[in-house]
């Protein structure tokens, strides 16, 4: 039986002020990195400290946010950004992008490591373990407002999103994307962090089976409506931004090591 989507996206309204789920899965994707990082900065010989794990996470969101705006913006708008540059800041309008987010924090670690005197790689490791399980939130939070939606299926598990003018029965991408890149991806490297790895490794897997599992998705979501499939008309810009992911992580991963 197909279901028709009627989750209210407003969380909680006081009078004039809205609380969306949205922004709720946004603090449960910094409050899991807090916690997950707490554990492991308290590990013995861990060569981090609370301060540092809260400066971290601080800035980091800070990335998240400035570096997601900035990648919806310049990745997916860029013509509209064009015509009105002052639209980059006009954050209450929505949008936000995973790749930008990215590189907003890749941003951050580097600036942070020399900040801390770490090396780039030994931050990388520390955080992509962290990482995740907020992806996963954040795609719950696309699921309840209703947004993001997959491309139309004739499967039992189709979903109706009432935003969607076409009325189609369609794929859930959200709770794909939520179990592949967050669930999924978190117990991989996670567990892949348990044992001493060489370094920027962990942070390779993490590029790696992102990439991967959004690149798999994006052939069930539909494919932003402006944009279209672009890549000789066979990949999406989620596809496209995600090719230097895995590749990089294949680097990570594979790249030799000095010998000692």
């Amino acid at each position: 039986m197909v279901w028709t989507h009627a989750i209210d996206p407003i969380a909680l309204a006081l009078g004039p002020l809205q609380i969306h789920w949205y922004g709720i899965m946004y603090l449960v994707a910094f409050g899991s990195a807090w916690l997950l990082g707490g554990y492991r900065a308290r590990q013995a010989n861990s060569g981090w400290t609370e301060q540092q794990l809260s400066d971290l996470i601080f800035y980091g969101a800070m990335g998240v946010i400035l570096g997601g705006r900035m990648g919806y913006v310049l990745f997916y708008h860029f013509d509209y950004f064009l015509t009105d540059p002052l639209w980059l800041f006009a954050i209450w309008e929505g949008g936000m992008s995973f790749h930008g987010g990215l590189l907003g924090v890749i941003a951050v670690i580097a600036w942070f490591a020399r900040k801390q005197q770490k090396s780039l790689f030994e931050i990388g490791d520390f955080v992509a373990p962290l990482v995740p399980l907020g992806l996963a939130a954040g795609r719950m939070g696309n699921f309840i407002g209703g947004e993001l939606w997959g491309r139309a299926t004739d499967q039992s598990w189709g979903v109706i999103f009432p935003r969607a003018a076409d009325q189609l029965a369609r794929h859930p991408s959200q709770l794909y994307e939520a179990l592949l890149e967050g669930i999924l991806l978190f117990a991989l490297v996670w567990f892949y962090s348990v044992k001493p790895r060489k370094p920027g490794a962990v942070a390779g897997l993490f590029l790696l089976g992102y990439g991967l599992a959004r690149s798999f998705v994006e052939f069930f979501r539909e494919p932003d409506a402006h944009l279209g499939l672009i890549g000789f008309e066979l990949l999406s810009m989620g596809q496209l931004l995600s090719l230097p992911m895995i590749l990089g992580g294949l680097f990570l991963l594979f790249r030799p090591t000095a010998k000692s």
